[in-house]
């Protein structure tokens, strides 16, 4: 593990601006999760014994930022002993400082915004599936593995198996090939509601009175050495409820089609 230096985090960012970067943003969007919107938080109570570092949260995505935002929130209220509510924002006087969630390369350098979100704590992948709205096939950066892995020594770490915003969307190796490598503790979260509350990228309030959810889930039962990247991949999916069996309109088509095909074939 690198030693953790008391004035920056893992990456060089003064822990002052980091400070400083979760506190507005954290003002700004306060009123999107507790005012225009009401984020029902559960689950906290799992977050109380965790080691301060080598854990990762695996969550669904729904949005680029509210999903990351709202954690933020989540895990300052947490550190400072508010569980399952953000009802009092002093919170953000004392965040938690090494919480890092990694996103794609290519959101994060769009704009003003998204690269202030950078400062508070991204570590930036480059997706080897798709590109600029492409699909391209390009190998894993060893780089960006060890980024992940030196955040992950030196704090939490969110990452979202599936690298995108759709629903359902296939879960991604790289994900427990890291959890098989580095044995983290696995918290798997599980959101909804983001999608029908935000624009696709968080950062615009498209419906007022919806209560996005956040529930945290007890750490994953993994054994590291027995169990392979598949096996992994398929527990984290089924956690945060991405497989096809929680798939309510899937279920529902399949139904449609059987009853179709009855009356075809009496």
């Amino acid at each position: 593990m690198a030693k953790k230096n008391i004035f920056t985090d893992s990456f060089g960012t003064p822990y002052f601006l980091k400070r400083a970067i979760i506190f507005v943003l954290g003002l700004i969007s306060y009123r999107r999760f507790n005012g225009f919107n009401k984020l029902v938080i559960t689950g906290t109570e799992n977050l109380l014994d965790l080691p301060d570092s080598n854990v990762l949260f695996v969550s669904n995505h729904q949005t680029y930022f509210a999903d990351v935002a709202a954690m933020y929130h989540a895990f300052c209220a947490v550190n400072n002993g508010y569980l399952n509510t953000i009802k009092n924002p002093i919170y953000l006087l004392n965040p938690r400082v090494d919480f890092y969630y990694v996103a794609a390369e290519e959101t994060m350098n769009k704009g003003i915004l998204p690269k202030i979100f950078k400062i508070a704590g991204a570590v930036t992948v480059k997706r080897t599936w798709r590109a600029e709205g492409k699909n391209v096939n390009r190998l894993v950066d060893l780089n960006e593995i060890d980024n992940i892995m030196k955040a992950l020594d030196n704090g939490w770490v969110a990452t979202f198996p599936q690298g995108t915003t759709a629903a359902f969307a296939q879960g991604r190796k790289g994900t427990a090939k890291l959890v098989k490598n580095q044995r983290p503790i696995v918290i798997p979260i599980k959101i909804d509601g983001f999608r029908r509350a935000f624009d696709k990228k968080g950062l615009r309030v498209k419906v007022t009175g919806i209560k996005p959810t956040m529930e945290f889930k007890k750490p994953l039962d993994i054994d590291y050495d027995k169990e392979n990247a598949h096996e992994i991949l398929r527990k984290i999916m089924i956690a945060i409820e991405q497989t096809e069996d929680f798939n309510l309109l899937h279920t529902y088509d399949e139904e449609l089609k059987s009853k179709k095909s009855e009356q075809n074939n009496p």
